[in-house]
């Protein structure tokens, strides 16, 4: 039986990690300093569009990829620039930061309402070309 549910999770992360309004990260998202990290899956990019500017890193990879000792590390991690996790509501990006942030990754936060919340705001959305694998012949 389960003890302890997702918004249970979600509410103990944020009491742990810095969580920024959608407002706050479009009066930042601009510096060169802040780096927007997309953790959806690439579907979900495909369908709906990504932020202007933000990278992409799939919420199952993301510990691997912030690892330096992992295989499948990516630099970017490792710039200290301050990384603003988001996904499509908040939920994800709340674990997904507390896991980066557990594991000495800083500074981090995670966007409030996610992605859908950034929409509503009238945040700027740009088209994510699905690239699919060609077929052999």
């Amino acid at each position: 039986m389960i003890t302890k549910g997702i918004k249970q999770l979600c509410a103990d992360a944020e009491r742990e990690i810095e969580t920024l309004s959608v407002e706050q990260v479009m009066a930042v998202k601009d510096d060169p300093n802040v780096q927007l990290v997309d953790i959806r899956d690439i579907r979900e990019l495909w369908r709906d569009g990504t932020i202007p500017g933000a990278s992409h890193a799939p919420r199952d990879m993301l510990e691997f990829w912030v690892d330096p000792a992992s295989p499948y590390y990516r630099e970017e991690f490792g710039s200290g620039k301050k990384f603003i996790f988001y996904c499509a509501g908040g939920m994800r990006s709340a674990l997904a930061t507390l896991a980066v942030h557990r594991m000495g990754l800083a500074p981090v936060a995670h966007m409030a309402g996610g992605f859908g919340a950034w929409v509503k705001a009238g945040g700027a959305v740009e088209p994510r070309e699905a690239k699919l694998p060609t077929p052999k012949s």
